[in-house]
């Protein structure tokens, strides 16, 4: 029997984001700590401009937009974070909390924004499940 490591799980969980959804330029996974757990499409250590996202610099940064938005939430009493969203010139990063985790989106400027939130908010859901949250 083969046995399949969580971290290859987690890519090709990744992989099928991207193939459903045209326009996803790259996506991660990190803890809450700011560690890197996947990405798609694979970074180099060295050279980060195949998947920006790769970066431990993101990683460390989406984590703490998670954090940051969760508390500015529960101040002000709306709720649980649902995902946050970053619009800029270029472009478009979607964060969803997934537990003990969180989910990055890369994504063009032009794509259809509900193709890319149900496709990542099911991605979501994998996470979760994969990593027992």
């Amino acid at each position: 029997m083969v046995r399949e490591y969580r971290s290859e799980i987690l890519e090709r969980t990744l992989r099928t984001l991207h193939a459903a959804v045209p326009g996803v330029i790259a996506s991660v996974i990190v803890n809450i700590d700011g560690l890197l757990v996947a990405a798609y499409p694979p970074g180099n250590d060295d050279n980060f401009t195949e998947n920006p996202t790769s970066s431990p610099q993101v990683a460390a940064m989406a984590a703490t937009l998670i954090g940051l938005a969760e508390r500015t939430l529960g101040r002000l009493a709306q709720g649980e974070l649902q995902r946050l969203l970053m619009e800029g010139e270029d472009g478009v990063m979607i964060v969803y909390p997934a537990g003990r985790a969180a989910l990055a989106v890369l994504i063009e400027r032009d794509v259809k924004m509900g193709m890319v939130l149900y496709a990542a908010s099911r991605a979501r859901n994998d996470v979760m499940k994969i990593l027992g949250s």
